[in-house]
């Protein structure tokens, strides 16, 4: 196979795993999108920070630590040695604390801002996902143009930074003799989140 027509190939591959992975997230995001009855809703975008504790502090004891596009219901505030915390039902079983930066809600205005601002300071995936969670959680933001570029930059990046390193690790000789297809590589490769 001639050198272009294995670029294009590699590009075409890649382009489709994208989407299809871009598509089961925003399966899985949909089964975590409804938090429990007793608040108000809120998403996890930095998880970072996202240590659920039983008590506002950050000495407390760790509950368990939430993903990235984990929905929550907010159900109290309180500050605590300067830094705010937020009361959250995960589950109708699971509650506690965590830190108000790991979380925004689209009822409060300017989480919008603030989540465009951690979109821009982030790299490679993660900017991608938080982009996402922009456009998912804020559908209606004036700042949907800024996140829509940011995201289509992001997800060029990835697919070249993904095309880069697959045509490192995957040899074409090493391949054909394996016996698979060519695209069973690709949609197998490891690099892919």
């Amino acid at each position: 196979m001639p050198r272009t027509d294995q670029s294009v190939l590699f590009k075409r591959i890649f382009a489709a795993s994208f989407i299809l992975l871009s598509t089961v997230s925003a399966a899985e995001a949909q089964k975590r999108r409804r938090p429990p009855a007793g608040g108000g809703v809120a998403v996890v975008v930095d998880e970072r920070l996202a240590a659920l504790r039983d008590a506002p502090r950050p000495t407390a004891n760790l509950i368990q630590r939430l993903g990235r596009g984990r929905f929550v219901a907010v159900a109290g505030e309180r500050a605590s040695g300067g830094v705010a915390y937020l009361r959250v039902l995960v589950t109708s079983r699971t509650s506690g604390w965590l830190q108000a930066e790991a979380v925004v809600r689209p009822s409060r205005a300017g989480d919008d801002a603030r989540l465009l601002r951690l979109v821009r300071g982030s790299t490679d995936f993660d900017r991608l996902a938080r982009a996402s969670l922009l456009l998912e959680s804020f559908p209606r933001t004036a700042l949907r143009p800024a996140a829509l570029l940011i995201f289509g930059d992001a997800a060029a990046e990835a697919a070249e930074r993904l095309t880069r390193e697959a045509r490192r690790r995957l040899d074409p000789a090493e391949m054909h003799a394996g016996g698979a297809t060519v695209e069973s590589y690709f949609l197998n490769y490891n690099g892919l989140p």
